[in-house]
């Protein structure tokens, strides 16, 4: 039994733009029928999601064979919390509020085994194969992704500093989070969050890292524009809102 690949960090670390789906549903048959949609990611949310762990690994299951990279957004950046879902088999993580370069050396300490890092060793999780993938513990940093977000001003303060680090593959940029920090909050539509956004995509790039966002289908090519790889343009609950709402403005006239 071989590692399973990563696409999505290699597409990253070679360039190549990413579209995905933003899931709050906490459905491993919302996963799958995302999963089997053609984007290339599908975020799956624990942190503003009613979602825990047995219902994760359900959610990685259904997507197994689609064609989206599952990326799971842990709670928080904690140990304990990490080395569940990556034994779960999780290969690609989102890690919320990292707002200093300690904090993102952590995010990468607790996804590596010692003497690099300090993930607890299991020998017969899902992540190994149940034991079956030969060598498992050397290698699985190879294909695991690691992407901190950024969504407050001290964050933004400390962009380059962040995307230096070794280890992470990519930068997250939280628009709502970021824009209530600045004094906008439930408006990060205001032409000075754009402005700080389009900048930090640069910072990001230059750090030879990959910038991320999540908006709406509205605004997905601006910020592919801006430089943004890796994008989700849309979330299961704002799709199933507009559908749902539209079909009863149709018919209940």
């Amino acid at each position: 039994m071989e590692l399973p690949v990563n696409h999505f960090k290699h597409a990253l670390e070679a360039g190549k733009t990413q579209i995905g789906i933003w899931s709050s549903l906490s459905s491993h048959i919302v996963a799958e029928i995302l999963g089997h949609s053609g984007v290339d990611w599908v975020l799956l949310d624990t942190e503003h999601s009613p979602n825990e762990l047995p219902m994760v690994q359900q959610q990685l299951h259904a997507m197994q064979s689609g064609t989206a990279n599952p990326v799971v957004r842990v709670a928080w950046n904690d140990m304990v919390l990490i080395k569940r879902y990556l034994d779960i088999g999780a290969q690609s993580l989102l890690v919320p509020y990292v707002q200093t370069v300690e904090e993102a050396k952590n995010a990468v300490l607790y996804t590596r085994y010692p003497q690099e890092g300090v993930r607890g060793v299991a020998g017969g999780s899902r992540a190994a194969g149940y034991g079956r993938i030969k060598d498992y513990h050397k290698k699985s940093a190879s294909e695991l992704c690691l992407l901190v977000q950024v969504e407050t001003r001290k964050s933004i303060a400390n962009l380059d500093a962040i995307a230096e680090v070794e280890g992470i593959d990519g930068v997250f940029i939280g628009p709502n989070d970021l824009s209530a920090d600045m004094g906008y909050l439930g408006n990060w539509q205001d032409p000075a969050v754009w402005k700080v956004m389009e900048d930090a995509a640069k910072r990001i790039r230059k750090a030879g890292k990959a910038p991320g966002i999540l908006v709406g289908e509205a605004d997905g090519q601006r910020c592919l524009d801006m430089g943004f790889l890796f994008v989700a343009v849309a979330a299961d609950t704002g799709i199933l809102v507009r559908a749902s709402d539209a079909i009863a403005a149709k018919f209940k006239r």
